[in-house]
């Protein structure tokens, strides 16, 4: 059975380069568009992983990480965000972010990479 990701990233182009790429490699990919979106799905079906987005519209990233605590099947969360700050990293990690990325800082190929082997 393949794996379960669930994209939420207001960038489409990002968005969906990123789907296309991780299909290739046999994931499962869902897309949502904000914050509530994402809830809504995780609510409704187990993901393996989330990339999140923190500047996101309705519900932004934080807030999402607020929610999740509430779920009972959390996903591994990888922030995914152009916040570089210091302050943003801890408080998302300390919201139960497993991993934080700076979407300026790492490649398309790195996110697979690290995503890939996550779920390994």
């Amino acid at each position: 059975m393949s794996k379960k990701i669930l994209i939420a990233e207001d960038d489409a182009s990002l968005s969906k380069a990123l789907k296309l790429k991780l299909s290739s490699l046999g994931f499962e990919v869902s897309v949502a568009e904000d914050g509530e979106e994402a809830l809504s799905l995780i609510k409704r079906q187990k993901f393996d992983l989330m990339l999140l987005d923190l500047m996101m519209p309705q519900l932004d990233g934080f807030g999402v990480l607020e929610e999740l605590k509430k779920v009972k099947q959390k996903p591994v969360v990888f922030v995914n965000s152009n916040l570089s700050q210091a302050a943003d990293k801890d408080r998302a990690m300390k919201l139960g972010a497993d991993q934080y990325l700076v979407k300026s800082d790492v490649s398309l190929k790195e996110i697979v990479e690290k995503i890939t082997k996550a779920l390994k």
